[in-house]
């Protein structure tokens, strides 16, 4: 029975449908009863399709609609697939996003907007299920572009503050850049291979030359398309500045959605992928180089959103760092733990938010574990699964296997491991410098503020508390080899993609376990070190951070400053866009040029108009002498 596959992407296209509609009318209850409720039977149908899936021989399941496209032997229907990588990816979407829609009922339960939230929401999800669902990389586009346009709407939607509104430009105009890469690799994989079914496109992968050009620059411009939609480098500066649509939102699109479409699209093109070492080799690379380069600009922030924003992109950098190697398997892996807990952080920072009126900055906090104590726990558990605090929380078991792979792999380096361990240090640090600000030490809240402080209803620690059950156990289908054999603990994330991602067609180099062993503890180690370091800086001696901060002022104004990244794209990208545009293109080609050639055809009608219009003064003499004149010359021509 695959013929319901439709209504899981269908249902919260409804939920749009009806509170973009009617949502305004009908009232507030109705809307909460319609957003979460279309999403969470969504849910519903996602594991039961997930359930049918690997109860099937072939471990797929597919629904075709309709032809969408049809010329000659050229088909693009509109077809649903559900497989071991789109399986995961819908449970993860519709899961996480219904624990974010009910969220949102405490949080955005003030709002005046609270209809036109939830329908962007809803239209979200709806996007990113189409993304993952369709079959072919056309129907993959729509989704693709469908959920760039609900993050401008959700990013902007304080559309009367200015930041809001420059942020969602930012985020939209970014990842146009990182779409032309993505729509001219389709087009050379059409013209090449005649299809955009995917399944067709990595059966054939084969039939380009091993890294040569032509899949070289395929594969170069599918990433720079996951580079827009993941944040890397060089497209990583929109997702810092998408702090200012409201919580939820970036819970919804650091989590489950957006971040990691790039990531789905790299994985589900494994066999391409493989195909071009060369571009492996960027992957890595610009993985291991964002991961780092976020995590450092992480230490010193003092929005609390903003440290969880970076955050995100260091942790986007370690999933393409496992894509870069080849480890697609563990990549995945990451994408989901980290669904989890960084829900879960950014859930937990919103009811922060919440009960400090809308207070973001991290030194006006502190001290509010005794008025907040599930919000305080839950987060605590994020923090420790985010650090890799080792053997019991998610975040460990995916981080760790990533190192390994990065050190293991063929297609890795010991360099990559030296930069994702300083990196899973930096993370422990910077995370429990937040948790330490935010809950404990002395308390800095506005006593105005601090007599309301309380916890946040019930819509909104719920799901906190499901999010902190899934970052505990979540990682433990996937306890690595060298912890699980002896305990007789199969790796069952591995079992289940086995066989299902292309591979590297490089030899495998054997390693001693008492390698992995000493790797994994001196990571693990140096995270600890850092959490036990930042708590105990960051809680109880303020004047003792203050004199570090004061010692290291210029590293620290590098850091605080995000390198500067933005002025130097201003600089270099922005101004002279602008000049162009306005000396150039509008005083010079629309003014002077277009302008004046308008002017001149108008210019000329009008004095032929004028010199024609003597021609009719309404005297008759004229007129015979004209018509005299004329039928002299015609016989004149016939004749001569």
């Amino acid at each position: 029975m695959t013929d319901y596959l439709w209504l899981i992407p269908a249902l919260p296209l409804l939920g749009f449908l009806i509170n973009g509609l009617l949502g305004k009318s009908l009232g507030k209850r109705f809307v909460t009863l319609v957003g979460p409720g279309t999403v969470g039977a969504s849910l519903v149908l996602s594991v039961l399709a997930f359930l049918e899936m690997v109860g099937s021989p072939e471990l797929s399941l597919t629904q075709t609609l309709f032809t969408w496209i049809g010329v000659g032997e050229f088909q693009v229907p509109v077809a649903f697939m559900v497989d071991r990588l789109s399986g995961l990816y819908i449970l993860i979407v519709t899961g996480v996003g219904f624990l974010i829609h009910v969220y949102s009922i405490g949080y955005m339960g003030e709002e005046e907007g609270y209809h036109r939230f939830f329908a962007y929401l809803n239209l979200f999800i709806f996007f990113m299920l189409l993304l993952v669902l369709g079959t072919s990389l056309l129907l993959l586009f729509v989704g693709w572009e469908g959920v760039g346009l609900c993050s401008y709407l959700l990013i902007g939607f304080y559309y009367e503050r200015d930041a809001a509104a420059s942020a969602a430009k930012k985020a939209f105009v970014v990842n146009r850049i990182g779409d032309f890469g993505f729509i001219v690799a389709s087009l050379l994989i059409f013209f090449t291979l005649g299809t955009l079914d995917m399944a067709t496109i990595n059966a054939q992968a084969s039939a380009y030359p091993y890294g040569g050009a032509l899949i070289t620059a395929i594969t170069l411009l599918l990433f720079l398309g996951a580079t827009g939609k993941s944040a890397q480098i060089p497209l990583f500066v929109w997702l810092p500045d998408a702090m200012e649509g409201p919580t939820p939102v970036s819970a919804l699109i650091h989590a489950a959605t957006m971040v990691t479409a790039g990531l789905y699209l790299l994985a589900r093109m494994s066999a391409l992928f493989v195909m071009a070492p060369a571009t492996m080799a960027v992957v890595a690379i610009v993985g291991a180089a964002t991961a780092f380069l976020a995590a450092t600009i992480a230490l010193v922030q003092n929005d609390i959103k903003r440290v969880l924003a970076y955050s995100t992109v260091s942790q986007l950098g370690y999933m393409f760092m496992a894509m870069g190697v080849g480890a697609f398997t563990v990549g995945i892996f990451h994408v989901m733990t980290h669904a989890f807990f960084k829900a879960l952080l950014f859930l937990g920072a919103g009811s922060v938010i919440l009960a400090v009126h809308h207070e973001q900055d991290m030194q006006k906090m502190g001290r509010l574990r005794h008025k907040m104590p599930i919000t305080t726990w839950t987060f605590v558990v994020g923090a420790l699964a985010i650090s890799g605090f080792p053997l019991l929380f998610a975040g460990f078991f995916s981080k760790d296997e990533i190192l390994w792979r990065a050190f293991s792999s063929p297609a890795g380096h010991p360099l990559l491991w030296v930069v994702g361990a300083i990196t899973a240090v930096l993370t422990a640090f910077y995370m429990f410098r937040l948790v330490a600000l935010t809950f404990f030490g002395e308390s800095r809240v506005d006593p105005d503020v601090a007599i309301h402080v309380h916890e946040s209803p019930w819509t909104m620690t719920v799901p906190l508390m499901v999010l902190a059950g899934l970052a505990i156990v979540g990682g433990w289908v996937g306890i690595p080899h060298v912890l699980g054999e002896p305990l007789h603990l199969p790796n069952q994330i591995e079992h289940y993609f086995d066989g299902f991602f292309a591979t590297l067609p490089i030899e495998a180099v054997h390693h001693e376990v008492t390698t992995e062993i000493l790797l994994m503890v001196i990571s693990t180690l140096g995270a600890l070190a850092a959490m036990w370091a930042a708590f105990r800086l960051f809680s109880s001696n303020l004047e003792r951070m203050a004199a570090l901060k004061a010692k290291l002022a210029p590293l620290h104004k590098l850091l605080f400053g995000k390198y500067f990244i933005d002025e130097l794209y201003d600089w270099t990208v922005i101004k002279p866009i602008h000049w162009i545009s306005r000396n150039v293109l509008w005083l010079m080609v629309d003014v002077r040029l277009i302008d004046w050639a308008v002017n001149i055809v108008g210019t000329a009608t009008r004095g032929l108009g004028g010199a024609v219009r003597l021609t009719q003064n309404g005297i008759i003499e004229n007129y015979a002498v004209g018509i005299a004149l004329g039928a002299v010359l015609i016989l004149w021509w016939l004749v001569f």
